[in-house]
């Protein structure tokens, strides 16, 4: 899992696209990424379907854009949001945006974000297209913020020899291997986010990668105690022969 930096978060949210419910999830879950200095939430709220969101917008200290819906069809409300992430992106006040939606139209923004050299955080349903999500360096599906049933699990954790990660960890294990055929634990995580941005043990009812990886009966998982006194111990894993 990531561990909490200093990074500089600017947070735009999509309230057409994004649940009101689960404000305080997401922010809680962005704080593991770095911290939120900016936290903005478009829409048009002379719309009733957005009542949700007025209610917890002060509670969260989220700043409410309004953008009034011109045109029928049209989704000004996204348009209002990228011109407000560029303008963040070139006043180099932030190292990385967190976008909120489960809508595709943002799937150019993350990646001219991404070719500045900033860090780019989905935050969407399972619904969301496929092009945004891998645009994103991480995306984490909101189900697992709701305590849904994890999005990605279609049998219960204990039976999770899941398919799907299958060839994931496979791939990530054999890539991060060294000479003795270990692979350790924290590279191999790191391998497979960079190439499925949309990893996450949640999304399987694991709370851990290292939880993931016991219940596959093709790998072999130790820990290795630090050298150091009081030091962290590694978890390394390789496939079983």
């Amino acid at each position: 899992m990531a561990q909490p930096t200093n990074q500089k978060l600017a947070v735009l949210i999509d309230a057409d696209n994004a649940q009101s419910s689960i404000v305080q999830q997401l922010l809680a879950e962005i704080s593991r990424y770095g911290v939120a200095t900016v936290k903005r939430v478009y829409g048009d709220w002379t719309n009733s379907n957005l009542k949700g969101w007025k209610e917890v917008l002060n509670a969260n200290a989220l700043q409410p854009f309004q953008q009034f819906g011109y045109t029928t069809g049209k989704n000004a409300t996204d348009s209002a949001l990228i011109i407000d992430a560029m303008d963040l992106l070139h006043s180099e006040r932030v190292d990385g945006f967190c976008l909120v939606s489960s809508d595709s139209d943002f799937t150019r923004l993350a990646t001219r974000i991404r070719e500045s050299g900033l860090v780019v955080y989905g935050f969407g349903e399972k619904k969301t297209p496929k092009p945004f999500v891998v645009a994103c360096d991480k995306f984490v599906f909101t189900e697992i913020l709701r305590g849904d049933k994890p999005p990605l699990l279609e049998k219960t954790p204990d039976e999770v020899s899941v398919k799907p990660v299958e060839g994931i960890l496979k791939s990530a294990v054999t890539a991060a291997m060294r000479d003795d055929g270990w692979s350790m634990l924290s590279t191999v995580g790191g391998l497979i986010t960079k190439t499925n941005p949309e990893f996450d043990p949640r999304n399987y009812g694991f709370e851990k990668l290292g939880q993931l990886v016991r219940a596959q009966s093709y790998l072999e998982v130790k820990t290795v105690a630090s050298n150091e006194n009081g030091g962290p111990s590694h978890v390394y894993v390789r496939l079983h022969d």
